[in-house]
């Protein structure tokens, strides 16, 4: 074993997390059109050379950022909601770590997908599907929550899963927008009152969305 190879990647591995550690906080304000190998070595601790180094080109650095997104979304969206069961529940707590996700800007520009989404939905590429395919994911996840509620006969019967969903995910990406825009951190709990009084309407105990 070369232990001074295993320290340089451990030390090659650490330093590319702390520059995409501030590339996803930058993007989510500007986007991750705005992301230039000289305008991270301004924040992060590393020099211009050394980040090209790391990334050879600005869409790899971007389809990093996206990835490097999509574990801190997890860690804050998905993974607390995986302590309730499956189903209304689970979506219930997903509907919730999302608010907080967004209220307590984990990524300083509010959700990172939605700034980079509204950025790349026009255009074609690579930095396009990637984040294509992270938002797929999410809305899959939430969608499968929801059968999963009205397989359990924890919403009505003929309850569409993917309408549930989209609807969901408008309102709370309303919620986030609104508060950017207004400053306005009581939009959360507007937003979380009409995910309760959707779920209702399509038949969920109301005890059950506390």
């Amino acid at each position: 074993m070369d232990v001074s190879t295993d320290l340089r990647r451990a030390r090659g591995d650490r330093t590319r997390r702390a520059v995409l550690d501030h590339a996803v906080q930058e993007a989510s304000v500007s986007g991750l059109d705005a992301l230039s190998f000289g305008t991270l070595a301004t924040s992060a601790p590393v020099n211009k050379s050394a980040i090209a180094g790391l990334f050879g080109s600005k869409e790899k650095l971007q389809l990093a950022a996206v990835e490097r997104a999509m574990e801190i979304y997890r860690d804050h969206v998905v993974v607390p909601a995986r302590s309730a069961p499956r189903g209304l529940p689970r979506l219930w707590a997903l509907v919730l770590a999302w608010t907080e996700y967004s209220r307590t800007r984990v990524f300083r520009g509010g959700c990172f997908f939605r700034t980079v989404e509204v950025e790349f939905d026009m255009r074609e590429g690579a930095v396009r599907d990637a984040v294509a395919a992270a938002q797929r994911s999410w809305e899959s996840y939430v969608g499968h929550q929801v059968r999963t509620a009205a397989d359990a006969g924890e919403l009505s019967p003929g309850t569409d899963p993917d309408q549930v969903e989209f609807e969901i995910n408008a309102l709370l990406n309303a919620a986030n927008d609104r508060s950017l825009l207004y400053g306005d951190d009581a939009v959360y709990g507007r937003a979380e009152a009409a995910v309760r009084a959707l779920l209702v309407a399509h038949g969920a105990d109301p005890a059950a969305l506390r």
